[in-house]
């Protein structure tokens, strides 16, 4: 804790943060930044205008931790993983979001960190985003629905891992998809999810006549 510190200005609201050189450089992005790429030398300050400040709060509290709000904890009783304050389940869905701004609405805080955490190439905090998301619950269609579009707009193809996540989640969930009057505007605007959607809901309607077919 001893390297410089550096100052980042964050969001649209230029909200202020202060971090160790050390502890930033810990992400190829932010090590390229302060040799130089596009790092003012003399006021040791990185400009990040797009970045919603909550979310870069919860990336700097792993880069220092290891980990970020909620926690992740094992359950030795149950055998399982779960957030801290895993019964507080108003409380936890309540947090669970964020207002992105350039979104325009809510999306889910994890899907936000994780595509984060794609652009400053930082795999262990991908893997942590990716399994708190897992534990989430309670979540609505509308949300859900532009949260995948928010995954599908900032991961590459290459990285189909939260992809494939959403998929999973609106397969499981057809029925109340099926419901869902957001779910038919969203499919009217069309795009790479709703091809994959297509082929993922292929795939499990052969699963299962498959399943059920005699041996």
């Amino acid at each position: 804790m001893t390297s410089a510190i550096i100052t980042l200005c964050v969001g649209p609201d230029q909200r202020l943060f202060a971090a160790h050189e050390d502890v930033l450089c810990h992400s190829p992005f932010f090590q390229a930044a302060c040799r130089g790429q596009f790092f003012e030398s003399t006021s040791k300050r990185i400009d990040l205008p797009d970045e919603e400040p909550e979310i870069f709060s919860s990336v700097l509290e792993y880069l220092y931790k290891g980990d970020y709000y909620p926690r992740l904890e094992f359950d030795k009783r149950r055998n399982q993983w779960q957030l801290e304050d895993g019964d507080a389940g108003a409380r936890a869905a309540a947090e669970s979001t964020v207002h992105h701004n350039a979104v325009g609405g809510m999306v889910l805080k994890d899907t936000v960190i994780y595509c984060t955490a794609e652009k400053y190439a930082l795999p262990e905090l991908k893997r942590l985003a990716l399994r708190k998301q897992g534990l989430q619950s309670g979540v609505q269609c509308s949300t859900i629905l532009s949260s995948a579009r928010y995954a599908y707009a900032h991961t590459p193809d290459s990285d189909s891992k939260l992809r494939a996540h959403y998929l999973a989640l609106i397969v499981r969930s057809r029925a109340t998809f099926k419901r869902s009057g957001t779910m038919q505007m969203e499919m009217e605007l069309g795009g790479r999810l709703f091809f994959d959607l297509f082929v993922a809901m292929s795939n499990h309607i052969d699963d299962v006549a498959n399943a059920k077919s005699p041996r």
